[in-house]
């Protein structure tokens, strides 16, 4: 490996990173806030809307499940892409986030709060294959690990705590 392909994976590991630091930061805050009314703007693909205590269930449980999916998708080894993921029909998914839905902001904190800690240690332990590694989703087709973990993981918490800033704003 070049040095400059492994400059290359460290700064994309670096940018997961800083995103992941940041969107911890903004969860920490909101979480300290009352937790605000209304729905969520319509979902482009499906239409729906949910509640902050929905936002929040989802936020708990999806960053383990995406980040044992990257790691299914990693260990695959091979050089054909390994199917992962989920719909968001899958009733795992479904059931966590109405099971969770009514808990404080606070106490599912600590679940995304674990699930970022876990990912961050993922990202810094890839190596330059594991960044090859790619994996065959059920809608979205093929995708490499960066994708995955940008759609899935950091992008994925992004997108919600965005949701939940819209949420507490007036419209």
């Amino acid at each position: 490996m070049s040095a400059e392909t492994a400059h290359r994976d460290a700064d994309l590991a670096r940018d997961f990173l800083d995103r992941l630091d940041a969107v911890e930061r903004r969860l920490v805050r909101l979480a300290d806030q009352p937790r605000p009314s209304g729905l969520t703007e319509p979902d482009p693909k499906t239409g729906e809307r949910w509640d902050a205590g929905q936002v929040w269930a989802h936020l708990a449980e999806f960053p383990s499940y995406w980040l044992a999916q990257a790691r299914l998708v990693v260990a695959s080894r091979s050089s054909d892409p390994v199917p992962f993921g989920r719909v968001k029909s899958d009733p795992g998914r479904l059931a966590a986030i109405e099971r969770w839905r009514t808990e404080p902001a606070s106490v599912l904190l600590v679940r995304v709060r674990a699930g970022i800690a876990q990912s961050r240690a993922f990202l810094a332990a890839l190596d330059r294959p594991d960044w090859a590694a790619r994996g065959e989703h059920s809608t979205l087709g093929i995708m490499d690990l960066r994708q995955i973990v940008d759609e899935f993981v950091v992008g994925h918490l992004e997108e919600h705590a965005t949701q939940l800033e819209q949420l507490g704003q007036p419209r």
